[in-house]
C-alpha cells in the first residue's frame, strides 16, 4: 500500500457536483492498494498514519499526531499511486489491485484508521470520478509505502 498523507486545514470530496465528505483540520490520505497487500499492511499503515507527529505543539514544533490534536481524516482511494512510468509516456497501472481485491482492503483500511483514531473517518467513493479539494497546511506532505518499512 502506498499513502500520500497531507496535513490540511480543510479538505473535501465532491462527486457529481455534490460534496460527499468534508473535514476541517486533519489529514487527507490518498491510498493506493495493490494485489499483494494484506491485513498486515493495513494495520501497520493505519497505525503509522495515526501516530505521525506532524502537527505543531505550543512551541510551533511538529510534535503532535492527528489523534493528539483531535483532528479528522479524509481517506480517498487512488489507484494511480501505483503508476509505472518506466516505459513510454502512458502510465501503466498493472500493480494496482482490481476492485474485487481493492474494495475489501480499502474498507478494512478505513476501519483500522477509525479504530486507531477513535472516531469515524470520512471517505471518497471507491472508483468514482472525484474532485478533491484541500488546503494543504504547511505544506506538509508525507509518502508512506508499506513495502519500505525499514
Amino acid at each position: 500500500m502506498i499513502a500520500v498523507v497531507q496535513r490540511v486545514g480543510e479538505a473535501s470530496v465532491t462527486i457529481e457536483n455534490e460534496v460527499k465528505s468534508s473535514i476541517g483540520s486533519g489529514l487527507l490520505v490518498l491510498v493506493g492498494i495493490e494485489e499483494i497487500d494484506s491485513q498486515e499492511d493495513i494495520d501497520w499503515l493505519a497505525g503509522k498514519i495515526i501516530s505521525l507527529r506532524i502537527f505543531n505543539d505550543d512551541m510551533g514544533i511538529m510534535n503532535l499526531s492527528v489523534k493528539d490534536t483531535g483532528g479528522e481524516i479524509l481517506a480517498v482511494s487512488q489507484f494511480t499511486l501505483h503508476a509505472s512510468t518506466k516505459k513510454g509516456n502512458r502510465p501503466s497501472y498493472i500493480r494496482a489491485a482490481k476492485p474485487d481485491v481493492a474494495i475489501p482492503l480499502y474498507t478494512n483500511f478505513i476501519k483500522a484508521l477509525e479504530v486507531n483514531l477513535g472516531k469515524a473517518v470520512e471517505t471518497g467513493t471507491f472508483g468514482a470520478d472525484m474532485k478533491v479539494f484541500l488546503v494543504n497546511d504547511g505544506p506538509v506532505t508525507i509518502i508512506i509505502d508499506t513495502k519500505n518499512k525499514v
